[in-house]
């Protein structure tokens, strides 16, 4: 083999071998690229998906909760869809565990007065509620039309409670007196002995909770 010839040999080896990194440096700055648009893609969609659970979150915490909520229709005007779009007096009328109250509303002639306010808050007590009262007794404020508006307007306060504003609160009623708060997450009660059974119930002018004991304003 002449010279020459050896002498071309290496110098093709040694360009051979110059060649070689910057070809692989480019495909790595090419993998690279590539990479950091998945990196991109990766981190925007993380950042969907948490925009996605934050919304979620959000939506949750507009539901009404409580054990109570599962005896409620699934559809109609008795749904919380179908209370939703009525007036308080005529929303509970649609809900059969409220039978006794909203009798107790009509009583009173309270119902035009119920549905004509804005943006109240209901504490509404079920007919579980009501017969923890002795039937003569309840009888009793049942007809005395007076006593019975006193009770009733006990239970509402002149703005719409979130759930966030019951864990230490303190409310005048329409009553005149004062209602006491107190809980967290989705337990709740109301002047420390009416337990939240169903809360943050939206009708056209209300937020409603739903609660286990009848609250007695002080004479």
């Amino acid at each position: 083999m002449s010279s020459t010839f050896r002498i071309r040999r290496v110098a093709l080896a040694l360009t051979a071998a110059a060649v070689l990194p910057l070809s692989l440096s480019a495909c790595s700055d090419d993998g690279g690229g590539k990479d950091g648009a998945s990196g991109k893609k990766s981190s925007a969609a993380r950042d969907d998906a948490s925009k996605d659970a934050s919304a979620d979150g959000a939506k949750s915490a507009d539901e009404p909760f409580g054990p109570a909520c599962a005896s409620v229709p699934q559809n109609g005007a008795g749904s919380f869809d179908g209370m939703a779009k009525d007036p308080v007096a005529t929303a509970a009328s649609h809900n059969p565990a409220l039978s006794t109250l909203v009798t107790a509303v009509k009583k009173a002639g309270l119902g035009d007065t119920l549905n004509n306010a804005k943006d109240i808050t209901v504490f509404a007590p079920t007919n579980d509620a009501f017969a923890k009262i002795p039937k003569a007794d309840l009888d009793q404020v049942l007809s005395d039309k007076a006593q019975l508006t006193s009770i009733l307007t006990y239970h509402v306060v002149g703005k719409r409670l979130a759930p966030a504003d019951l864990a230490d609160g303190s409310f005048p009623t329409l009553e005149k007196g004062r209602i006491r708060t107190s809980g967290t997450g989705e337990s709740y009660k109301v002047n420390g002995s009416a337990d939240v059974v169903c809360g943050n119930v939206r009708t056209a002018n209300a937020n409603v909770y739903i609660i286990d004991t009848v609250l007695m304003p002080k004479k």
